[in-house]
């Protein structure tokens, strides 16, 4: 990119020094500066190609303060922040920047932006309302999380078709409505339908509405979800449950823009933003037959695929510390969490995923006697709530369940000093009835996987009254 000049707004000596470093040879200049009065002076005299600016600078915003700097507005701006959040996304697309990445970030990733940003066309970028711009219910600084924030931005300027995908409990609705908040319908209403708890034969009225007398029941005039959002978004959730006969028309009205009601003649126009959403596997289901391959192409344009919280386990703490706020505006005690109940928290599996933590939370407002909640706080309402008292990790569990044990047997008054003795017989023959069962009864592989004699196997299995065929 001989000719083209770099600027990088960056207060950061080390990361401003590996970002020139891995840009040499994509510009011909390459300046950099530490804040945003240096930023400006620069700018007074010079006009660069591209802006790489961070957000938080040493004397000022460096998203907010960038339009009244005097850039060209076609110069691209890729935007760096440690503030990994969908108000840094929005407001980074709100300037029309042209990609927004956030720290850590991957140089090669960097890269490759600061090539296509180059080399795009003279075409502004479109911009939205920073000032619309907040988290939306939407918490959590993970990786997985700002690739969501990223594409909720880029849908701010822009009616495309979005599916979001991901486990039951993940969050969809909530992605929905950001997705609808921050973009060019925010104005208008945002309408949601379960399509998996509309009985099959309703399913279009429900959509489209009806006339009075269309069907048995239908008393008067009622005005379908379509007609409800115009101007606004139509939350099509767990679409993947939506019975074929159904998805051909929404195919046509997807197609045409145009839909009637059921018993109704006159065209309707379809004004609305489709967003759907389903935690089953769709391509599964288009392969099955079960779903419209054509249908669900249209509704994929922008595809945003939510992480379950299992693998996004350090923005728990955050997310707890959001119910508990919620919490407390609801009525609910205000609670802290011990270090080691937060890393309950944070081990066990969730797999109702955030709307689980969400409920376990607000029990543990309501339960906890002491303002600090404790590790026996969480364990007591995991336990009572059917979602496991123990973290997900095995060797917790066992150490535990052991703990509970000991405390028993120590506490008995007959106790016969063999408590060492019944605990090895339970932990081993525990330990041979499963090696068994892997193996199918084979005592040789058994030992081997055991790393035990065969005899000493044999041996055991006798003196613990194992039967080797049926363990």
């Amino acid at each position: 990119m001989t000719g083209k000049t770099i600027l990088l707004v960056e207060d950061d000596p080390a990361i401003a020094l590996i970002i020139r470093e891995t840009l040499t040879g994509e510009c011909g200049t390459f300046a950099s500066v530490g804040s945003v009065g240096e930023r400006n002076a620069w700018l007074a005299d010079n006009r660069p190609d591209l802006i790489i600016t961070d957000v938080v600078l040493p004397d000022g915003d460096g998203i907010d303060s960038l339009p009244g700097a005097g850039v060209d507005p076609e110069t691209p701006v890729i935007v760096l922040s440690a503030q990994n959040t969908l108000d840094t996304a929005v407001r980074a697309t709100g300037i029309g920047s042209y990609d927004y990445l956030p720290k850590p970030f991957d140089l090669e990733e960097l890269t490759a932006s600061v090539r296509a940003a180059l080399e795009r066309s003279s075409q502004p970028a479109a911009k939205v309302d920073p000032g619309q711009a907040d988290s939306h219910g939407l918490v959590g600084r993970a990786p997985a999380m700002q690739a969501v924030y990223r594409t909720i931005a880029r849908l701010a300027t822009n009616d495309l078709a979005v599916l979001i995908l991901g486990e039951s409990g993940t969050g969809k609705e909530v992605v929905a409505r950001a997705i609808h908040a921050t973009g060019l319908r925010r104005a208008g209403p945002f309408v949601a339908i379960n399509m998996a708890a509309i009985p099959r034969e309703l399913i279009e009225a429900e959509l489209f509405g009806h006339e009075k007398g269309a069907f048995t029941g239908a008393h008067s005039r009622n005005a379908g979800r379509f007609e409800q959002a115009a101007g606004g978004t139509l939350f099509l959730d767990e679409i993947g449950d939506m019975p074929l006969e159904a998805q051909t028309r929404l195919l046509r009205v997807l197609q045409s823009n145009e839909y009637s009601t059921v018993g109704g003649s006159q065209a309707l126009r379809a004004d609305v933003r489709v967003i759907a959403a389903t935690h089953r596997d769709m391509r599964t289901l288009v392969a099955d037959g079960r779903f419209r391959e054509d249908l669900f192409y249209r509704l994929n344009v922008i595809p945003v695929t939510l992480p379950p919280l299992r693998d996004r386990r350090s923005d728990i703490a955050a997310l707890v510390r959001h119910f508990v706020d919620a919490g407390r505006h609801s009525g609910l005690p205000d609670r802290q969490f011990a270090p080691e109940a937060m890393q309950l928290l944070e081990r066990h599996d969730w797999p109702g995923n955030v709307r689980e933590l969400g409920n376990v939370v607000q029990r543990l407002a309501v339960l906890s006697r002491d303002t600090i909640v404790t590790p026996r706080d969480v364990e007591s309402v995991l336990r009572d709530s059917g979602e496991g008292a123990m973290p997900a990790d095995p060797v917790d569990l066992i150490a535990r369940a052991v703990d509970d044990w000991a405390r028993e047997q120590l506490a008995a008054a007959d106790h016969d000093g063999e408590i060492h003795e019944r605990l090895e017989a339970i932990v081993e023959a525990a330990l041979l009835r499963r090696t068994l069962r892997e193996v199918r009864g084979n005592q040789l592989e058994a030992a081997r996987r055991l790393g035990i004699n065969r005899n000493t196997l044999r041996k055991r299995l006798g003196q613990l009254d194992i039967d080797p065929a049926q363990p």
